[in-house]
Order: structure tokens, then sequence, then C-alpha cells
């Protein structure tokens, strides 16, 4: 199955014709480091952080260079940085991101239909009905992975098995740049020998309560009995974790939009104490939301406030609407009047975030009897979306916005609550926000996904 290749990781041997792990988890290798390399070739093989250079930004990513000082994803900047001082800090720019992705997927897409996307750089994808006229998963895979570099000059890494979960795994194993194949008969073989944190769902507090009952494996986990489980994590859990140690998984690859929320927020370059600075930024944060919503072709029912003060408390609001949305106009009405139930609007606040959930379908439906000025702003918020996607994302700003942020003495970037919404036009990489194959076009700081770590 597999053997060390002399870096510690192990990878698979031999090409393998074997049928049955149809399921391909594909991560791309230090995704956001990566694009950015593109536009900096002379910084390869150098520990590289993306992020903002401030003691009060957090690392969105880091090149495997980086990550051997211990600097990962979600990080402080000034822990990172007293770990490698040496490491060149490069600002994000999630459009490249977003652009360079959609190039990636529309290759997924080239080999089945059957994918379902996690976030901007991971995708499984089911080749079951694809290994007839190309090959075995291993074949499927190496190709994959021999196109996506050669066409974008990113890596990445490809894990098969007969599950989801196992073939995440493999893929992890994999990195970087491997792929490793986990036939169905050595799926037992595969798990049992690795560690209880490998199974989902096990963080540091579960790996703490099964190790103080010597459950230490996987192995551990699969033969000891269901009791023991269920007493120490629960009934649900329990059972969960034992499938799971048999590599018993019966989620299937599901394709299409499940996206649980669209956001951004921001973290202030110093706490900000006038509500009216909160106030703009929301309505800011809001029209962004909007505009990715409906570029994503979704609309949501809840709107989410988010606010951290200066002693670090968070404080989550939010309003489920009658009808769905997709306008940043509403947006904003909805979460400024959240805002202002606070009680929080002469506090010192940190962070302020604008989220959406509960998506569906696009189109922000709903009555018109409740909102008859919809239409307008529709017409308004299109017009403004056609003129970005001419001009550039950054070209407009709604009115009571313009000069504010450097008024207000804010520098703080964006940090997205959510990068899991997908960009239409993936084949191309055309849409709003899309820059050009070297990164030309309009840069801004980068949103940090709710999950940071990707799995790089």
């Amino acid at each position: 199955m597999s053997k060390q290749d002399g870096s510690g990781r192990l990878v698979t041997t031999v090409p393998t014709d074997d049928v049955s792990a149809p399921i391909l988890h594909v991560d791309m290798d230090a995704f956001f480091a990566s694009v950015e390399l593109l536009d900096r070739p002379d910084l390869r093989g150098l520990p590289v952080v993306i992020g903002q250079r401030s003691d009060r930004s957090v690392v969105t990513a880091a090149t495997y260079e980086a990550r051997k000082f211990g600097v990962n994803s979600a990080m402080p900047m000034a822990i990172a940085l007293r770990r490698c001082p040496q490491a060149v800090v490069l600002e994000p720019h999630f459009e490249k991101y977003r652009y360079w992705s959609r190039r990636v997927m529309s290759m997924f897409d080239d080999v089945t239909p059957r994918v379902e996307r996690l976030g901007i750089d991971e995708a499984f994808l089911d080749v079951s009905g694809a290994v007839r006229l190309m090959g075995s998963p291993f074949a499927i895979g190496t190709e994959l992975r021999r196109r996506v570099h050669a066409e974008t000059g990113l890596r990445c890494s490809v894990g098969a098995a007969s599950t989801k979960f196992v073939a995440k795994l493999a893929s992890s194993v994999a990195k970087p740049d491997g792929i490793l194949v986990v036939p169905h008969d050595q799926t037992v073989a595969f798990l049992h020998p690795r560690p209880i944190s490998a199974l989902w769902g096990v963080g540091g507090k579960t790996e703490e309560v099964l190790g103080n009952l010597g459950l230490r494996t996987v192995g551990d986990v699969a033969t000891a009995s269901l009791d023991t489980l269920v007493r120490a994590v629960g009934p649900a859990a329990g059972a969960k974790l034992q499938d799971l140690a048999w590599g018993r998984d019966p989620r299937v690859v599901t394709t299409g939009t499940e996206e649980k929320s669209v956001g951004h927020e921001v973290t202030f370059s110093t706490d900000v104490v006038d509500p009216e600075v909160i106030r703009r930024e929301l309505l800011r944060l809001s029209d962004r939301v909007g505009s990715r919503l409906r570029d994503a072709g979704l609309s949501g029912r809840t709107v989410v406030l988010k606010l951290r003060t200066s002693d670090f408390t968070t404080i989550t609001r939010s309003r489920t609407l009658a009808d769905p949305t997709d306008l940043g106009r509403r947006i904003y009405d909805e979460v400024r009047s959240v805002y202002e139930t606070t009680g929080k609007q002469h506090e010192r606040i940190r962070l302020v975030g604008v989220r959406v959930e509960q998506l569906g379908a696009g189109g922000g439906g709903g009555s018109l009897a409740l909102w008859d000025d919809d239409a307008g702003w529709r017409e308004a918020e299109s017009t403004m979306d056609a003129l970005r996607a001419k001009f550039g994302s950054t070209m407009l700003t709604p009115a009571s916005l313009l000069g504010a942020r450097r008024r207000d003495g804010l520098s703080g970037p964006d940090t997205g609550a959510d990068a899991r919404a997908p960009r239409r036009g993936a084949s191309s990489g055309e849409g709003r926000d899309a820059p050009g194959p070297a990164g030309h076009g309009p840069r801004r700081p980068a949103p940090r996904p709710d999950h940071p770590g990707h799995g790089e």
C-alpha cells in the first residue's frame, strides 16, 4: 500500500489497478501561501507567512518551511514572528485565492460531476463512474495532480479510499505533494496504528478523556467496548467513533450548494469606542456580504452580528427574517437593529462581523408587501455588481462610507467569516473579483475562513 519516501510521510509505492477506493479527497498544498508565491517565485524555499504584520492580527496561512518553526494558521502573528523572526510576511489577497480555486475546481468537474467542494481548497470526488474511461483511482488521482501543477503551478495531495473519512485522512498522510491509495481490504490496517486524534470529532478534550481510559490509538477505540465509549463521550459520539475506527462511514459524496454561512469580519488596528464608526463598518461589511451572496447565487434568512470587546469577550446576536435576502442594505438594516439592542454602544470594540446563515437559492424572493423597496435596492446593488465586475471590487462603495475608514483611523483587514460560498464561472475564472492568472486586478486584504487550518 505505501512506504516511507525519505521525508517521513507515506506515499503509494507503485501504481495500483485497485478500484475499491473510488472516493478521492484532493487537498491543495499550503494553498494561500502557494498562490502568493506564484507572484513571488523568489521566495520559494523560504519561510513565508500570510497575514497582516500586526501584533493584533493572526496567521492566515504559512508555507511548509515556516511550519517547521511551529508557525500555524490562526496563530497570533506576534507569536509566529517570535518563533520564526526571519519569516517573510505577505498580505493575503483572497480574490486571487478564489480565482485559482475556480481554476482547480473546474479540473475536478472535468473528471466527474460528483464533486463535493469543501471550502476553497479541497474537495471530495466520487470517481466510480470514471474508472472505465480514465483508469483506476490511482491513475485518476495521479493525472489530476499532474494537470493541476502543469496548468496552475500549484500542487495538491490526493487520498483515495472507499469512504470519505479514510480518503481525507489518506490525503493528510500524503502531504505535501503526494498520493496515497487505501484499498478497501487494507482500511483497518491503515487506521488502527494511528493516534485517536486522527478520528473526526476527537479534539484535545476528547483525546484526554479517552487517554485516561488507556485508549490511545484508533485500534484501541475499535476494540473497546461500546459501553466504555458511551460512558466516556455519550451514546451518539461513542457509536460514531467506533464506526470510524473500523472504517465505517456511510456518507456519500454530495454535490450542490451546502454552504452554511457567508460573512465578513474585521479586527480593528485599535479598539473602537465610537458607535457611529461601528455602524459605518456594519454597513460596509453588509455590502460585501450581500455582494458575495449574489455572486454565489445564494440568499439567507438569518442575519448574525458578532462583536468582540477589548477584553476578548465575544458577543453573537442573530435575527431570522420572514423572507431570505441577498441585499446588502437589508442585511445592514437588520444587523444595525440587532446592534442597537446589545447595549455595547460605548464599550471598546476590537472586532465586528456580519454573517448570513440559513442559505438557499438566491434571488432574495420574499414578500414585496413587507419590503416594497427591495426592487429599488436590488436594481442599485445589481448595478454596483456590474460596475465592480468591470472596474474592480474596490472601485465602488456606499456613499456614506467614502473616506470613512481613513477618517475613522481604521486600517484593520477584513477577515472572512466564511470561505465556503463558491463563485460562479468556475471554468475560466470569470467573475466580479477574479484577477488575471498573474495576479493582476484588484487586491484587498483576505477574508479568513472559520476553519483556518484547511488541512494544508
